[in-house]
């Protein structure tokens, strides 16, 4: 149904274009949600272009009928007719060629917590606004697939934020890998109460010492399995015993729960066995290899490559919308499967990883530095370093783009961007300037598809 919703604005349009230089027209359409689908009407503000019409300014509801809609008391002939419905409805009111905030969910975690800019699933669905209302981000795309997003609408790239604890027993992430999702980490903070020195990490890969001991790879990956299986050992009567706190607190089993509660249960697990999982922990990881991290380092997570981020560094991740993984260790209970997935992640994982990134500059101009950290098959993600004051365009492509803020404020057309806030810009759109509106350099982020 959502498909179609371009061609019935159009067919709306034509009808519209020979009754005068400007006006407004309305579309029902369906748009389906992770759960459910919505009925909804998008109302479309237009004016004369050539010979046709071409709608500027669009809202969504599910507040009102299409046949009504452009009929209301004192009729809605003019744009002000629009924005003072947009305001009585409490709705966000778009230029379809301009950018459109961001407006992110969390998702709690066992390990901390993950925002989300673009998602779209049933753990949580992100919303988008013109600074004052905003709508689920799902509404605004299927609105207007062509124009917006390229027809990509129901393939909009993940962007998020990871927002580990500081917490060395609760904040490392799953040490995991990804058969088809590519994500590339930029490091935005690092928690000095966890990493003195302002120096985090990530485990990614093996080490390289463990890994030449051995005789073979063969040999590399069965020693490494033996370890994680001798930590799961523990690890699981740990869990165990957890679950019985769970269950006489009245917590269900999956539920993230609050750290200073974790640090009560795990304080109450007898010494020995705490002592016995650290010592297996530290065996198992001995296979691995620690990358040091710091404010402003680019991560590339290669395919079928191990890594787990640490607790207390903050990263932007741009990532494939998809979700799988194979876990191959985690340092708690993994509440959202039942099992790990070591024995087919061993078997398949890389070994040797050669860099954290691969960055290169693309163009220079006064006052600013463009560089493409990542390209992979589906999207590319650059930075853009701007100095205090200087500005930087995005020229139309004919593809939507996503754009962060990091250490800076950034006016994007009529909207600014504060450090990690984030917007979507339509791929029919007009040039985007962007401007650090701050007194400091600042970097900007931006996705795009390919």
């Amino acid at each position: 149904m959502t498909a179609s919703t371009d061609f019935l604005l159009q067919q709306q349009l034509d009808l519209a274009a020979p009754a005068g230089e400007s006006g407004v027209v309305a579309v029902r359409f369906e748009c389906p949600q992770p759960e459910r689908t919505d009925s909804l009407v998008a109302l479309y503000q237009w004016q004369k272009e050539g010979e046709g019409a071409t709608a500027t300014h669009m809202l969504v509801t599910d507040r009102l009928d299409a046949e009504s809609a452009i009929s209301p008391p004192g009729g809605m002939e003019q744009a002000s007719g629009l924005e003072e419905l947009a305001q009585r409805l409490g709705v966000p009111l778009f230029d379809l060629r301009g950018p459109a905030i961001l407006d992110p969910v969390a998702i709690p975690k066992p390990w901390g917590q993950e925002i989300w800019f673009t998602g779209i699933e049933e753990r949580g669905v992100s919303r988008i606004g013109d600074g004052r209302h905003t709508i689920p981000l799902p509404w605004y795309l299927h609105a207007a697939p062509a124009r917006l997003a390229n027809s990509r609408h129901e393939n909009i790239n993940l962007l998020k934020i990871l927002d580990p604890l500081p917490d060395p027993l609760l904040g490392d992430l799953y040490f995991e890998l990804h058969e088809k999702k590519q994500e590339v980490y930029v490091v935005t903070g690092v928690d000095r109460a966890a990493w003195p020195d302002g120096r985090g990490a990530i485990r990614l890969g093996f080490s390289t010492d463990v890994r030449q001991s051995y005789d073979s790879d063969k040999a590399f990956r069965a020693a490494y399995r033996e370890a994680v299986t001798s930590y799961r050992a523990v690890r699981e009567d740990i869990d165990k015993r957890i679950d019985g706190l769970r269950e006489a607190e009245g917590v269900p089993l999956d539920a993230p729960v609050a750290p200073e509660v974790q640090r009560r249960w795990l304080a109450s697990i007898p010494a020995n066995l705490r002592h016995e999982e650290r010592t297996r922990r530290a065996a198992m990881n001995a296979f691995t290899r620690l990358w040091p991290l710091q404010v402003g380092d680019v991560v590339q997570v290669p395919l079928l490559t191990p890594h787990a981020l640490q607790h207390g560094v903050r990263t932007v991740e741009f990532q494939t919308p998809v979700y799988e993984r194979k876990i191959l260790s985690f340092g708690q209970k993994v509440l959202t499967q039942s099992h790990w997935d070591t024995d087919e992640a061993v078997a398949q994982m890389v070994l040797h990883v050669e860099t954290l990134s691969q960055c290169e500059t693309l163009s220079r101009g006064t006052g600013w530095r463009q560089e493409r950290i990542v390209t992979f098959d589906d999207f590319v993600v650059d930075r853009l370093i701007v100095e205090a004051g200087r500005h930087w365009s995005l020229e139309p492509d004919g593809e939507y783009a996503l754009l962060m803020a990091v250490g800076a404020t950034f006016e994007i057309g009529r909207l600014a961007l504060a450090h990690e806030e984030a917007c979507f810009v339509p791929a029919e759109r007009h040039v985007a300037r962007c401007r650090n509106a701050s007194p400091e350099p600042g970097v900007l982020l931006i996705a795009r598809p390919r």
